[in-house]
Protein backbone atom coordinates (compact mmCIF):
# COMPACT_ATOMS: atom_id res chain seq x y z
CA UNK A 1 0.00 0.00 0.00
CA UNK A 2 1.32 3.29 -1.23
CA UNK A 3 1.07 5.19 2.30
CA UNK A 4 2.40 2.12 4.68
CA UNK A 5 5.32 4.29 5.16
CA UNK A 6 2.99 7.02 6.62
CA UNK A 7 3.82 6.89 10.23
CA UNK A 8 0.13 6.35 12.17
CA UNK A 9 0.39 8.35 15.50
CA UNK A 10 -2.85 9.97 14.63
CA UNK A 11 -2.97 12.83 17.49
CA UNK A 12 -0.06 15.78 17.10
CA UNK A 13 1.69 14.28 14.26
CA UNK A 14 4.09 16.19 11.99
CA UNK A 15 4.39 13.89 8.75
CA UNK A 16 7.44 14.31 6.56
CA UNK A 17 6.66 15.25 2.83
CA UNK A 18 9.26 14.04 0.27
CA UNK A 19 12.99 15.55 -0.03
CA UNK A 20 14.69 16.26 2.79
CA UNK A 21 15.35 19.30 4.97
CA UNK A 22 19.01 20.18 3.28
CA UNK A 23 16.65 20.19 0.28
CA UNK A 24 13.84 22.61 1.01
CA UNK A 25 15.28 24.56 3.28
CA UNK A 26 15.22 28.74 2.41
CA UNK A 27 16.87 29.36 -1.40
CA UNK A 28 17.00 33.33 -0.12
CA UNK A 29 20.07 34.41 1.39
CA UNK A 30 18.49 36.97 4.42
CA UNK A 31 16.26 33.58 4.95
CA UNK A 32 18.87 31.24 5.49
CA UNK A 33 20.55 33.39 7.79
CA UNK A 34 17.72 33.70 9.49
CA UNK A 35 16.95 30.03 9.32
CA UNK A 36 20.20 29.12 11.18
CA UNK A 37 19.89 31.23 13.93
CA UNK A 38 16.39 29.46 14.84
CA UNK A 39 18.46 26.39 15.15
CA UNK A 40 20.76 28.40 17.74
CA UNK A 41 17.73 29.53 19.76
CA UNK A 42 16.64 25.65 19.90
CA UNK A 43 20.06 24.95 21.22
CA UNK A 44 19.40 27.28 23.69
CA UNK A 45 16.13 25.65 24.63
CA UNK A 46 14.35 28.90 23.58
CA UNK A 47 11.52 27.24 21.51
CA UNK A 48 9.32 30.76 21.33
CA UNK A 49 12.40 32.71 19.75
CA UNK A 50 13.04 29.85 17.22
CA UNK A 51 9.46 29.65 15.88
CA UNK A 52 9.23 33.00 15.24
CA UNK A 53 13.10 32.82 13.51
CA UNK A 54 11.04 30.09 11.45
CA UNK A 55 8.52 32.41 11.03
CA UNK A 56 10.73 34.92 9.49
CA UNK A 57 12.73 33.19 7.51
CA UNK A 58 9.63 31.68 5.47
CA UNK A 59 8.63 35.61 4.76
CA UNK A 60 11.75 36.04 3.88
CA UNK A 61 11.72 33.10 1.19
CA UNK A 62 8.41 34.00 -0.19
CA UNK A 63 6.81 31.25 1.85
CA UNK A 64 8.16 28.84 -0.16
CA UNK A 65 10.13 27.82 2.76
CA UNK A 66 8.76 23.78 3.57
CA UNK A 67 11.05 23.26 6.04
CA UNK A 68 10.48 26.64 7.72
CA UNK A 69 6.55 25.57 7.71
CA UNK A 70 7.64 21.87 9.01
CA UNK A 71 8.84 23.30 12.22
CA UNK A 72 6.10 26.23 12.32
CA UNK A 73 4.16 23.17 11.74
CA UNK A 74 5.83 21.25 15.06
CA UNK A 75 6.80 24.07 16.95
CA UNK A 76 3.63 25.84 16.59
CA UNK A 77 1.16 23.07 17.62
CA UNK A 78 3.94 22.86 20.83
CA UNK A 79 3.43 25.98 21.81
CA UNK A 80 -0.17 26.04 20.76
CA UNK A 81 0.60 29.00 18.69
CA UNK A 82 -2.22 27.92 16.17
CA UNK A 83 -2.19 30.54 13.69
CA UNK A 84 1.06 29.87 12.92
CA UNK A 85 0.73 26.39 12.16
CA UNK A 86 -2.52 26.49 10.37
CA UNK A 87 -0.87 29.25 8.38
CA UNK A 88 2.54 26.90 7.56
CA UNK A 89 -0.40 23.81 7.04
CA UNK A 90 -2.11 26.19 4.12
CA UNK A 91 1.08 26.95 2.50
CA UNK A 92 1.78 23.11 2.58
CA UNK A 93 -1.26 22.18 0.54
CA UNK A 94 -1.20 25.18 -1.92
CA UNK A 95 2.77 24.05 -2.69
CA UNK A 96 1.70 20.13 -2.82
CA UNK A 97 1.60 18.27 -5.92
CA UNK A 98 0.68 14.74 -6.67
CA UNK A 99 0.39 12.40 -3.55
CA UNK A 100 1.77 14.59 -1.54
CA UNK A 101 -1.53 16.97 -1.46
CA UNK A 102 -3.16 14.27 0.07
CA UNK A 103 -0.21 14.11 3.00
CA UNK A 104 -1.04 18.03 3.05
CA UNK A 105 -4.44 17.88 3.89
CA UNK A 106 -3.95 15.03 5.94
CA UNK A 107 -1.54 17.04 8.00
CA UNK A 108 -3.82 20.20 8.06
CA UNK A 109 -6.62 18.32 9.14
CA UNK A 110 -4.42 17.08 12.28
CA UNK A 111 -3.29 20.69 13.42
CA UNK A 112 -6.96 21.85 13.14
CA UNK A 113 -8.07 18.63 15.08
CA UNK A 114 -5.53 19.20 17.84
CA UNK A 115 -6.70 22.83 18.21
CA UNK A 116 -10.33 21.34 18.27
CA UNK A 117 -9.14 19.22 21.21
CA UNK A 118 -7.60 22.19 22.78
CA UNK A 119 -10.39 24.12 22.18
CA UNK A 120 -13.22 22.63 22.16
CA UNK A 121 -14.65 24.56 19.08
CA UNK A 122 -17.08 21.98 16.47
CA UNK A 123 -16.31 24.90 13.85
CA UNK A 124 -12.36 23.44 13.96
CA UNK A 125 -14.01 19.88 14.16
CA UNK A 126 -15.75 20.78 10.73
CA UNK A 127 -13.06 21.97 9.42
CA UNK A 128 -10.76 19.38 10.40
CA UNK A 129 -13.28 16.87 8.53
CA UNK A 130 -13.37 19.06 5.38
CA UNK A 131 -9.45 18.40 5.18
CA UNK A 132 -9.64 14.27 5.48
CA UNK A 133 -12.25 14.44 3.22
CA UNK A 134 -9.80 15.84 1.03
CA UNK A 135 -6.86 13.62 1.91
CA UNK A 136 -9.39 10.82 1.05
CA UNK A 137 -10.51 11.97 -1.95
CA UNK A 138 -6.59 12.70 -3.20
CA UNK A 139 -6.26 8.71 -1.76
CA UNK A 140 -9.03 6.63 -0.85
CA UNK A 141 -6.68 3.73 0.77
CA UNK A 142 -5.02 6.25 3.30
CA UNK A 143 -5.41 4.49 6.60
CA UNK A 144 -3.96 7.46 8.56
CA UNK A 145 -7.16 9.73 7.40
CA UNK A 146 -9.79 6.90 7.64
CA UNK A 147 -9.00 6.69 11.15
CA UNK A 148 -8.45 10.37 11.95
CA UNK A 149 -11.84 11.26 10.47
CA UNK A 150 -13.44 8.46 12.07
CA UNK A 151 -12.32 10.04 15.37
CA UNK A 152 -13.65 13.70 14.19
CA UNK A 153 -16.90 12.33 13.33
CA UNK A 154 -16.85 10.92 16.50
CA UNK A 155 -16.02 14.35 18.33
CA UNK A 156 -18.84 15.61 16.35
CA UNK A 157 -21.12 12.94 17.80
CA UNK A 158 -21.96 11.21 14.47
CA UNK A 159 -21.43 7.96 15.31
CA UNK A 160 -22.58 6.16 12.59
CA UNK A 161 -20.38 8.10 10.07
CA UNK A 162 -17.48 7.50 12.69
CA UNK A 163 -18.14 3.82 13.34
CA UNK A 164 -18.20 3.39 9.16
CA UNK A 165 -14.92 4.93 8.51
CA UNK A 166 -13.30 2.88 11.80
CA UNK A 167 -15.04 -0.63 10.19
CA UNK A 168 -13.02 1.10 6.82
CA UNK A 169 -9.80 0.79 8.89
CA UNK A 170 -10.06 -2.07 10.52
CA UNK A 171 -9.94 -3.84 6.96
CA UNK A 172 -7.35 -2.33 5.72
CA UNK A 173 -4.92 -3.10 8.83
CA UNK A 174 -3.66 -6.73 9.78
CA UNK A 175 -4.79 -8.80 12.83
CA UNK A 176 -3.01 -8.12 15.76
CA UNK A 177 -2.16 -4.00 14.92
CA UNK A 178 -2.79 -2.29 17.89
CA UNK A 179 -4.61 0.49 16.07
CA UNK A 180 -6.85 -2.39 14.74
CA UNK A 181 -7.54 -2.97 18.08
CA UNK A 182 -8.62 0.27 18.87
CA UNK A 183 -10.36 1.04 16.31
CA UNK A 184 -12.94 -2.08 17.21
CA UNK A 185 -13.34 -0.71 20.55
CA UNK A 186 -14.32 2.48 18.67
CA UNK A 187 -16.62 0.64 16.78
CA UNK A 188 -18.63 -1.16 19.70
CA UNK A 189 -17.98 2.13 21.77
CA UNK A 190 -17.72 5.30 19.83
CA UNK A 191 -17.88 7.36 23.27
CA UNK A 192 -14.61 6.35 23.57
CA UNK A 193 -13.26 8.39 20.50
CA UNK A 194 -14.44 10.89 22.49
CA UNK A 195 -12.25 10.74 25.63
CA UNK A 196 -8.70 10.87 26.25
CA UNK A 197 -7.53 7.16 25.61
CA UNK A 198 -4.07 6.70 26.18
CA UNK A 199 -2.25 5.64 22.83
CA UNK A 200 -2.35 1.87 21.50
CA UNK A 201 0.70 -0.04 21.45
CA UNK A 202 1.62 -3.74 21.86
CA UNK A 203 5.01 -5.02 23.35
CA UNK A 204 6.86 -8.26 24.30
CA UNK A 205 7.71 -8.05 27.54
CA UNK A 206 10.84 -9.69 29.18
CA UNK A 207 9.38 -13.17 30.64
CA UNK A 208 7.83 -13.17 27.02
CA UNK A 209 4.33 -12.71 26.81
CA UNK A 210 3.19 -10.23 23.92
CA UNK A 211 0.98 -7.60 25.72
CA UNK A 212 -1.28 -5.00 23.71
CA UNK A 213 -3.41 -2.00 26.06
CA UNK A 214 -6.22 -2.95 24.15
CA UNK A 215 -6.10 -6.45 25.06
CA UNK A 216 -6.39 -5.58 28.62
CA UNK A 217 -10.05 -4.11 28.44
CA UNK A 218 -11.60 -4.25 31.77
CA UNK A 219 -8.80 -3.95 33.78
CA UNK A 220 -6.68 -0.97 35.33
CA UNK A 221 -3.36 -0.26 33.93
CA UNK A 222 -0.49 1.45 35.70
CA UNK A 223 2.47 2.29 33.54
CA UNK A 224 5.41 3.08 35.25
CA UNK A 225 8.46 3.89 33.35
CA UNK A 226 11.98 4.25 35.33
CA UNK A 227 15.51 3.25 34.48
CA UNK A 228 18.31 1.76 36.87
CA UNK A 229 20.59 5.04 36.43
CA UNK A 230 17.52 7.08 38.02
CA UNK A 231 18.30 7.64 41.57
CA UNK A 232 14.78 8.81 42.47
CA UNK A 233 13.53 5.22 40.32
CA UNK A 234 15.71 3.32 42.93
CA UNK A 235 14.00 5.12 45.42
CA UNK A 236 10.29 4.58 44.32
CA UNK A 237 11.22 0.66 43.60
CA UNK A 238 9.97 -0.66 47.36
CA UNK A 239 6.67 1.42 47.03
CA UNK A 240 6.17 0.16 43.30
CA UNK A 241 6.92 -3.28 45.02
CA UNK A 242 4.22 -2.98 47.33
CA UNK A 243 1.67 -2.12 44.63
CA UNK A 244 1.73 -5.08 42.76
CA UNK A 245 2.31 -7.15 45.53
CA UNK A 246 -1.20 -5.79 47.74
CA UNK A 247 -3.17 -5.67 44.56
CA UNK A 248 -2.07 -8.95 43.46
CA UNK A 249 -5.39 -11.06 42.18
CA UNK A 250 -7.29 -7.83 41.85
CA UNK A 251 -8.06 -6.22 37.96
CA UNK A 252 -5.02 -4.33 37.78
CA UNK A 253 -2.26 -4.78 35.52
CA UNK A 254 1.35 -3.08 36.63
CA UNK A 255 3.80 -2.38 33.55
CA UNK A 256 7.00 -0.91 34.21
CA UNK A 257 8.81 0.52 31.01
CA UNK A 258 12.32 0.96 31.32
CA UNK A 259 14.25 3.59 29.73
CA UNK A 260 17.81 1.88 29.74
CA UNK A 261 20.23 1.63 27.08
CA UNK A 262 22.02 -1.23 28.73
CA UNK A 263 20.04 -4.35 28.36
CA UNK A 264 21.30 -7.26 30.70
CA UNK A 265 22.38 -4.20 33.34
CA UNK A 266 18.15 -3.86 33.22
CA UNK A 267 17.39 -7.46 33.27
CA UNK A 268 20.28 -8.27 36.11
CA UNK A 269 18.99 -5.34 38.13
CA UNK A 270 14.99 -6.73 37.60
CA UNK A 271 16.12 -9.94 39.08
CA UNK A 272 18.53 -8.83 41.62
CA UNK A 273 15.15 -6.66 43.32
CA UNK A 274 12.52 -9.05 43.14
CA UNK A 275 10.36 -7.21 40.10
CA UNK A 276 8.43 -10.38 39.39
CA UNK A 277 5.39 -7.99 37.64
CA UNK A 278 5.12 -7.21 33.92
CA UNK A 279 8.39 -5.48 32.80
CA UNK A 280 10.19 -4.02 29.64
CA UNK A 281 12.64 -1.80 28.49
CA UNK A 282 11.93 0.71 26.25
CA UNK A 283 15.57 1.78 25.46
CA UNK A 284 15.27 5.64 26.38
CA UNK A 285 13.94 8.76 26.10
CA UNK A 286 13.37 8.56 22.33
CA UNK A 287 11.96 4.46 22.70
CA UNK A 288 8.40 4.14 21.41
CA UNK A 289 6.32 3.98 24.13
CA UNK A 290 8.22 7.27 25.80
CA UNK A 291 7.29 9.14 23.03
CA UNK A 292 3.74 7.87 22.54
CA UNK A 293 2.77 9.07 26.57
CA UNK A 294 5.26 12.44 25.96
CA UNK A 295 7.88 10.80 29.41
CA UNK A 296 10.49 13.83 29.68
CA UNK A 297 10.97 12.82 33.36
CA UNK A 298 11.37 9.93 35.03
CA UNK A 299 9.83 7.80 37.55
CA UNK A 300 6.78 9.08 35.64
CA UNK A 301 3.16 6.93 35.96
CA UNK A 302 0.22 6.71 33.84
CA UNK A 303 -3.15 5.47 35.72
CA UNK A 304 -5.45 3.90 33.02
CA UNK A 305 -9.31 2.78 33.28
CA UNK A 306 -10.70 0.14 32.36
CA UNK A 307 -12.07 1.46 29.44
CA UNK A 308 -8.76 2.63 28.41
CA UNK A 309 -8.98 6.17 29.45
CA UNK A 310 -6.07 8.21 30.75
CA UNK A 311 -7.36 9.22 34.37
CA UNK A 312 -3.64 10.26 36.31
CA UNK A 313 -0.43 10.92 35.48
CA UNK A 314 2.27 11.59 38.16
CA UNK A 315 5.91 12.25 38.33
CA UNK A 316 8.14 11.01 41.02
CA UNK A 317 7.29 9.02 43.48
CA UNK A 318 3.75 9.47 44.48
CA UNK A 319 0.66 7.71 46.41
CA UNK A 320 -1.79 6.46 43.83
CA UNK A 321 -3.33 3.80 46.04
CA UNK A 322 -6.68 5.51 46.55
CA UNK A 323 -7.32 6.48 42.85
CA UNK A 324 -6.32 2.63 41.93
CA UNK A 325 -8.46 1.50 44.51
CA UNK A 326 -11.19 3.28 43.27
CA UNK A 327 -10.77 2.48 39.47
CA UNK A 328 -10.09 -1.33 40.53
CA UNK A 329 -13.64 -1.08 42.02
CA UNK A 330 -15.51 0.74 39.03
CA UNK A 331 -13.53 -2.43 36.81
CA UNK A 332 -15.22 -4.91 39.11
CA UNK A 333 -18.93 -3.25 38.78
CA UNK A 334 -17.76 -3.54 34.67
CA UNK A 335 -16.47 -7.10 35.35
CA UNK A 336 -19.78 -8.69 37.05
CA UNK A 337 -22.57 -6.53 34.94
CA UNK A 338 -20.25 -8.50 31.78
CA UNK A 339 -20.83 -11.86 33.46
CA UNK A 340 -23.05 -14.31 31.20
CA UNK A 341 -26.60 -14.45 33.27
CA UNK A 342 -26.45 -10.79 34.16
Amino acid sequence: MRYAAVALLFVCTVLPFSGQENTDGPQDEKAKKTYKEAFEYLKQRRTDAALECFKKADKQDGGHCVACQKKMIKYGMELGEWKTAEMAGEEMVTQAQGENLAVAHYQLGIILMDEALSKHKDDLWNRAHDEMTKALEGHASFPSAVYTDGRILAHLKQDDAAKAQFEQFVKMKPEGDPDRQRALRYISQPELARARMAPPFAITTLDGQRVSLDDLKGKVVLLDFWATWCGPCREALPHMRSLAKNFEGQPLVVLSISLDDDEQKWKDYVAKNEMNWLQYRDGGFTGSIAKMFGVEAIPHTFTIDADGVLQDERIGDASIEGKLKKLIGHAKELQAANKPGQ
